[in-house]
Order: structure tokens, then sequence, then C-alpha cells
């Protein structure tokens, strides 16, 4: 701590995907929370907008969460899953498997959602080497997208500004066409109407590469990090057909989207279109505990594990904290809260309040569309002339001063509060920030 301003010193935190200059000059510090609020270093309440970074589903202060965590750490602290195995770990694979769509149910744990991205990336090279499509290592993202910050998240993710300062990526990577469409499908509730054509262009990959250097297409059901944008009707479904013509894996990133975001469980089954694998983060422990998880489809799973000789290890990756007891602990119990409340569920009951409520700004200045599924909204600003990104700034900096909390990226402003979300909650979140944009500049 500073002994003259009683403030922790800031140098030593490299802080990420921060402009750090520009934060500690001006410091926005969070010191508690407590269901939908934050408290700021100075006592100013702030209503959480975002539920923190997409991950806090059930609110904030979850008692129930804190003392699952307690009992597992003075029981057992850590145990290695390489060749040993903790009950834990597979109870709440168990109760994981419960609420996943049919026939994906084989869980395999990792610490994030980049961590998840790499790991399926690496289950689809390893399935279509087991069944002899050995040449198929080529694996396609799509323009905008989002998997984390690993390499091979990195790769086959789309946004440039998370690849352009790291050189070389993975080879035999390539990118289908974004579906953002200002021009056709502003201010849409729900499901665009425009351009489900659009996954047609995995068929224009397939002419220029061959369908048989091709392991898997990874897309996020609803792109979120890049700023809300939602799969067209049909889309998901042509992309789902595409790729089983081909024999390509169709992998979903449901970091954002899992764990109620839609309404239901996975976005999977929002939509009604089955992957064969999809990565799991942030809500899976309430954002408690770092954790994440790879779904895999059993012809996947069945096909990696009983493809190699008996008493080999099958599929040569993991991480040291892979089903970490405390984190394990803390999902059995964010489970537990989620089937209690009907948080899993709970979206599809708010939603046409919510998206009702948010498409009113569509008369605030400088708004250019509104776009909303589920209890998820983007709200996509004009930029300023020569300082793109700079407007939604100042409008996340003036919102948290006016104890609101959102997301940006670029000029979109992003809003995903928690699932316990009342009316009132909607309606306090919507006022402020209408205030924010009607100051904006």
């Amino acid at each position: 701590m500073n002994a003259l301003s009683n403030k922790p010193d800031l140098e030593a935190f490299w802080m990420p995907f921060t402009a750090n200059r520009q934060f500690k000059a001006a410091p926005r510090l969070l010191s508690s929370a407590e269901g939908m609020y934050y408290q700021s270093d100075d006592g100013a309440s702030v209503i959480d907008g975002t539920a923190g970074l997409w991950c806090v589903n059930a609110g904030h202060g979850r008692e129930s969460i804190a003392q699952a965590v307690a009992r597992q750490a003075s029981t057992l602290d850590f145990a290695p899953t390489f060749q040993m195995g903790h009950p834990i770990a597979f109870d709440f694979a168990t109760r994981l498997a419960e609420i996943a769509p049919e026939g994906v149910d084989r869980v395999f744990f990792v610490n994030s959602g980049s961590e998840a991205a790499d790991t399926a990336l690496k289950m689809a090279l390893a399935y279509q080497r087991v069944i002899g499509q050995g040449t198929r290592t080529r694996l396609i993202g799509r323009e905008r997208g989002y998997h984390g910050v690993g390499f091979g998240g990195m790769s086959v993710g789309g946004i440039v500004g998370n690849r352009r300062a790291f050189g070389t990526q993975l080879p035999y990577v390539d990118h289908i066409r974004h579906t953002h469409d200002l021009e056709r499908n502003a201010f849409t509730k729900g499901l665009p109407a425009h351009g489900a054509e659009l996954a047609d262009d995995l068929e224009r990959l397939v002419g220029l590469h061959g369908a048989d250097t091709i392991a898997a297409v990874i897309v996020e059901p609803m792109a979120g990090s890049t700023g809300v944008l939602l799969p067209p009707k049909g889309y998901l479904e042509r992309l789902r057909a595409i790729c089983d013509k081909h024999g390509i894996l169709l992998i979903f990133d449901e970091v954002i989207t899992g764990f109620g975001r839609l309404g239901t469980p996975f976005a999977s089954q929002y939509f009604g279109v089955t992957p064969d694998l999809f990565t799991t983060a942030k809500g899976i422990t309430n954002g408690t505990v770092p954790m994440g998880a790879v779904f895999a489809s059993r012809k996947v799973h069945d096909t990696v594990v009983e493809g190699g000789p008996e008493g080999a290890i099958e599929f040569a990756h993991g991480y040291t904290y892979s089903g970490h007891p405390l984190a394990c602990a803390a999902g059995l119990a964010t489970l537990d809260i989620y089937a209690q409340e009907g948080l899993l569920t709970r979206a599809a009951e708010i939603t046409d309040y919510w998206q009702d409520s948010v498409h009113q700004l569509r008369d605030c200045p400088f708004v250019i569309d509104v776009r909303s599924i589920g209890l998820v909204a983007g709200i996509e600003l004009s930029s300023r002339p020569g300082a793109p990104g700079a407007r939604a700034y100042e409008i996340f900096v003036d919102a948290f001063e006016s104890g609101l909390l959102v997301r940006t990226t670029g000029d979109i402003i992003a809003l995903s509060p928690p699932l316990i979300a009342e009316k009132s909650h909607v309606d306090e979140i919507l006022t402020k920030l209408r205030d924010c944009l009607k100051r904006a500049k």
C-alpha cells in the first residue's frame, strides 16, 4: 500500500487487455461485491451490467460457493489428475454431463476459455488422425471471432488487434466471413433475418484448400467479445450441414454463452444445433475460481480414447490444474445455485422485458444499432472521425463514475448482467446508460 494515500501501489501489476499508463493515471478500483452490485474503493455502489467479465451469472458474494471452496481447501487442497484422480472431479463432470446436449457429454477440464479453445482444436486434430485422416490439419475460424489468447485460439480468432503484435501464428489456418450486416439487420431483436448464406463461405474454403485438409471449424454461436454479433436465422444449421457433408468437425466456443446466458444451459440447445465439441469457462464456477471445460461428443471421445494401444496415453494433453479440487467444489456449488434458482432458464423469462427496454436506446445520440438475444445486448455507436473507439471508451468511464459497469469493444457497448437481474435492475442499468449516451460527444 502507498503509505501517503492508503491506496495500493499500482506499478508492479502489468494489467491484461488494459491501457496500463492510462489506467494507472486514473484508476478504477473495485473493493467488494454482493448480488448485482460492486463497491468501488471510494465506497460508491456500481451496478454490474456485465456479470463481471461475462462470468458472474449467479451474482456476487454467493456464500454457498465460498463455503464449498473453504471446505474443500481444508479437506483436499490439491490432487493431480495425471494418472491419478480425486472423486470431486468425477462428480463435477457427471453433473455437467447431465445438463449438456445429448451425446456431447464427455468433459475435459482446463483452467480458462483460452485453454479450452486450444484443447478443443487439439482434440479435433487427434480425432482426424485416429480415423486415418491425418491430412486434415487445417483449422478454420471466423473473422471477428474470439477464442482466447493462446496461439491456437489467437490463430483461429479473427480480431486483428489481438494478432498483429505476435508475428507468425499457427500455419494452415483460414477464416470464413463474419455475420455482421448493419445495412440489412440493424436494430434486430433476436436472430437477424438476413445472412444465412454467409455459412456457404465454408464451401469456398473447401474448394480452395480441399475438404481432405480441413480438420475443424470453430465459431462462437453468438460472438460476444467482438461486440455481440448474432447468427442469422438458419446460419448455424447451414454450417453444421456443410461440416457434415465434408467430414469436418464443428466446434462451438461457448465460453460466454454457456450456463444460461441465452435462456438454456448452452447455446447449442437454444439454436438446436449440436456441435462435435464445445468450450466453456466463465460461468462454470460463477467466476469464483478459474476453470474451463471442453465438452466432447461421444463420437470424438470414444474414437480417440479407444483408438490407441491398451495402456497408452490416448490424448497427450492436459494441465497441472485440470480438475482442480477447489475449482470443482466451486463448480458443484454453482450448479446447485443454478438448479435451485432456475438460473439456466432465467434469461428466457426476462428476455422480452430486457429486449424491449434496451431497444429504447435506439433514439439516443450516436446509436447506429441495437442488437439483443437472451440476456445480452450490443449497442453500436458511430465512430468519432479519426478516433475509433474513443466515444465508447469515454462512455465506459462516464458510466463507471455514474455507478454502472459496462464493457466496450471498439465503439460497441456490450451488456450482459448477472442472470439474477430483476426488472428494477434492468431499469437502473438502462437509465444510467441512457444518461451517459445523452452526455456523449
